[in-house]
């Protein structure tokens, strides 16, 4: 198990005021249970990507909106955990939330999941935009939810309303603005342009 490097570091000791939902640390996710290497609630990053994200977080205070994170660095033993759980024919009680339409042995043939994640680098985010003005910081609304296996969650999905291509349209954008470039299969999910560890999937827990 690795030791996580000094240039990793949680996210809230740079902004303090970031919202997160890390539901890998909870049941609420699509295995339906904690994923093993999520033992807090907490994001690490590398520091090129935190500075990156407080831009965008303070590009978007001017207008009261703000990122509320999903995931952020993922162990490689969270990943080996989707892995195992997808050979299993168990545990399938969050299939009509999260991949509805799909056998859960067919998320990594689809692309949906990867065997080497691009979050084990620790400059990959999962995130959405949140209101500020709201009292619950309310999210925008983006089509689908997160980790919703679908074509619905496609970037450049085309049965969108108006505010909901806007409203993908303003996270790529400002996501791009900052240096992070998306995923087509994932409106959700950015990559840092010049990440630190290109060629590292590092595999320390989060804690």
């Amino acid at each position: 198990m690795d030791k996580r490097p000094n240039t990793i570091i949680d996210i809230q000791s740079v902004i303090p005021s970031i919202v997160l939902d890390i539901r890998y640390c909870s049941v609420d996710n699509f295995v339906g249970v904690p994923i093993d290497g999520y033992l807090a609630p907490k994001v690490f990053l590398s520091i090129p990507a935190c500075r990156a994200i407080e831009q965008a977080q303070s590009m978007l205070a001017l207008f009261d909106l703000g990122i509320k994170i999903y995931d952020a660095y993922r162990p490689q033993m969270s990943v080996d955990h989707f892995i195992r759980w997808s050979q299993s024919e168990y545990n399938n009680e969050m299939k009509v939330i999260y991949y509805p339409e799909l056998d859960k042995k067919e998320l990594f043939n689809k692309g949906f999941i990867a065997r080497q994640s691009s979050h084990s680098r620790a400059s990959t985010v999962d995130i959405t935009l949140i209101d500020l003005s709201s009292p619950s910081f309310h999210e925008l609304d983006m089509g689908t939810a997160w980790d919703y296996f679908h074509p619905a969650s496609w970037t450049y999905y085309k049965k969108l309303t108006h505010e909901q291509r806007a409203n993908r349209m303003l996270l790529q954008q400002v996501m791009s603005r900052v240096g992070f470039r998306g995923l087509k299969q994932e409106w959700w999910h950015f990559t840092l342009e010049k990440e630190p560890f290109p060629d590292t999937y590092f595999n320390f827990p989060i804690e």
